[in-house]
């Protein structure tokens, strides 16, 4: 699923799960580095795109380098954008725990899709996702609703916290 946002939707449940723990932003630069390498395939017209990166070592990898980059373009874009008003702070556990979880769910969604892929390199060749039988539309389905599933959780949690905090004032 190259350059697609429904990766964002399985984020969107890892934040309602995870709010304080978990950078949406963060996954998001997670699954756009993922796809550098499919990127640079399909315009060189090979016919295989997932290779170094779509699989268990090479999300270990990705998902660090999205974690030490990503860290610091969230914190810089929100300073940025909010025009020096607004700062957040992405703690190193919370960048690395989101970049692995990207970079990992990424490799999962993918291989129930992609015949190129060898999800479990090193310890397995091949792809034994491929035996599920998924088409298209079920992952996209699937990423869809964990995504407004995730964003409804999210939503109704901040604001059972913010009347918890005003009934404690």
């Amino acid at each position: 699923m190259p350059f697609t946002p429904f990766h964002m939707g399985p984020g969107m449940a890892f934040k309602a799960v995870l709010p304080e723990k978990f950078s949406l932003m963060v996954f998001g630069w997670s699954q756009i580095v993922m796809d550098i390498e499919p990127l640079i395939q399909i315009a060189r017209g090979e016919e295989n795109w997932h290779g170094l990166t779509h699989n268990l070592a090479g999300a270990v990898l990705v998902g660090a380098v999205a974690a030490a980059s990503g860290k610091y373009l969230v914190e810089w874009g929100i300073r940025l954008f909010s025009l020096g008003q607004r700062r957040v702070r992405i703690t190193w556990p919370a960048a690395f725990l989101t970049g692995w979880i990207g970079s990992f769910s990424h490799v999962l969604i993918d291989s129930f899709l992609h015949r190129d892929m060898q999800p479990f390199w090193p310890f397995w060749s091949g792809n034994p996702m491929l035996v599920f039988g998924a088409t298209w539309s079920q992952v996209e389905l699937f990423c869809l609703i964990s995504g407004v599933v995730g964003a409804v959780a999210y939503i109704i949690a901040k604001i059972l916290t913010a009347r918890m905090r005003r009934m404690k004032i």
